[in-house]
């Protein structure tokens, strides 16, 4: 069976898009993340949340980028912390999309 991650239905959640098995819109989870959340506290505090099932909300987002136009930065990339390399690891290549999913941590230059 091929799992929806992200859903849409009139009768759901006032037709909003959301998560697959929760309670969370799209919307939501963006608004955690502009916030400052990672993904290990968003699926600590939302259990019923899969790796691969938050990945798809970010990639929804993108795809829909005018619904969801106030959490993206100038760049085009989703505001606040994506996966890292390591997290992402292993996600199909649809939900690996740089600045949208996976989002790099700015180097640090050393002044030596």
């Amino acid at each position: 069976m091929t799992v929806k991650w992200v859903q849409q239905d009139p009768l759901v959640m006032n037709g909003e898009p959301f998560c697959y098995g929760s309670r969370l819109t799209v919307r939501q989870l963006l608004e955690l993340r502009s916030n400052g959340y990672d993904l290990v506290r968003i699926l600590t505090d939302h259990p019923e949340l899969r790796r691969l099932g938050v990945a798809a909300a970010f990639t929804y987002a993108a795809d829909h980028r005018e619904r969801y136009a106030d959490f993206f930065e100038p760049d085009g990339s989703l505001l606040g912390p994506g996966y890292s390399e390591a997290e992402a690891a292993g996600l199909p290549a649809q939900y690996r999309r740089p600045g949208v999913v996976i989002k790099s941590v700015p180097e640090t230059r050393l002044v030596g």
